[in-house]
C-alpha cells in the first residue's frame, strides 16, 4: 500500500469515526470469514458496519476525527464496530455472538459520543432495550390515555342518544308539544309548574297588605290644617265685628 492509497483509507477512517454514534473494539483473533459475515449481517439492522483495519492507520484517523480516547483501544488485533443508528441493538448483536462463541470478540472498549467507554460498559449497553422497544412502550404510554377519553366519549354519546330518544317518545306519545325543543323540553315541563303557582307564605302577606290599605285612615298634612283655618278667620266676621 502505498502513501496515496494509505492516505484515503486515514479519511475513510476518519469519516466511519465522525459519522458514528459510537464506536465499538473488539478483538477478533479466531473469528472465521463465514462467521464475520453472520455477524456483519446482524448488524446491519442497527445501521453498523463491523471493519478490521491496522492499528497504526486508524490511529491517524482517530487524530483526524479528534478522537483521543479511541487510541486507548488500539494495541494487538482490533476490529471496530462502528454504529451509526440504534447503539443498544449493535452491543446486543455483539453480545449475542459473544454468548453463542464464548472465546470471540471479547470487548476492549470503545467510543460513545465521543467519550471513553470500556468493555463493561458496552456490555452494560447491550442488557438495554432497543430504540424499537422503547418506542412501542412509549406509543403504549400515550395510547391509553386516548383510549380512556374515547370510552368516555362514546359513553356521553350513548347518553345523548338515550335522552333524544326518550324526548322523541314523549312528543309521539302527546307528552311534550311537537314543536318544543328537544334540548330544552323536559327541563321546561317541569320547571313551569314551580314558577306560576304561590307559595302558602305568599299568600297570606298579600291579604295582610290590602285590609292595612283598606283601614287605614288618611291624615291631613301639616300644611294644609293652618290653611284652611286661615281661610274661616276671614271670611266669617266675629262678634266683636258685628256690633
Amino acid at each position: 500500500m502505498n502513501r496515496d492509497e494509505k492516505a484515503a483509507v486515514i479519511d475513510e477512517i476518519a469519516d466511519q469515526i465522525r459519522g458514528s454514534e459510537a464506536v465499538f473494539a473488539v478483538d477478533y483473533r479466531g473469528i472465521s470469514v463465514p462467521q464475520a459475515a453472520e455477524l456483519r449481517e446482524s448488524l446491519r439492522g442497527s445501521e453498523s458496519t463491523l471493519r478490521v483495519t491496522k492499528n497504526t492507520l486508524t490511529v491517524l484517523a482517530a487524530d483526524k476525527a479528534d478522537q483521543e480516547a479511541l487510541k486507548a483501544f488500539l494495541a494487538g488485533p482490533t476490529a471496530l464496530t462502528f454504529v451509526k443508528g440504534d447503539v443498544a441493538a449493535a452491543a446486543k448483536s455483539l453480545a449475542d455472538f459473544q454468548k453463542a462463541q464464548p472465546d470471540l470478540l471479547p470487548f476492549k472498549g470503545g467510543t460513545l459520543d465521543g467519550v471513553a467507554i470500556d468493555a463493561a460498559q458496552i456490555s452494560a449497553l447491550a442488557k438495554l432495550p432497543t430504540r424499537d422497544v422503547l418506542y412501542q412502550q412509549l406509543v403504549g404510554i400515550v395510547a391509553s390515555p386516548i383510549s380512556g377519553l374515547a370510552r368516555t366519549l362514546n359513553a356521553l354519546i350513548g347518553g345523548l342518544a338515550i335522552q333524544l330518544g326518550q324526548i322523541n317518545e314523549k312528543k309521539q306519545s302527546g307528552e311534550i308539544p311537537a314543536d318544543a325543543d328537544p334540548a330544552s323540553a323536559a327541563p321546561a315541563a317541569e320547571a313551569a309548574p314551580a314558577a306560576d303557582a304561590p307559595t302558602d307564605d305568599a299568600a297570606p302577606a298579600a291579604e295582610a297588605n290590602d285590609d292595612q290599605d283598606a283601614e287605614a285612615p288618611v291624615a291631613p298634612t301639616t300644611s294644609d290644617a293652618p290653611a284652611e283655618g286661615a281661610d274661616d278667620a276671614s271670611a266669617t266676621p266675629t262678634d266683636s265685628q258685628e256690633n
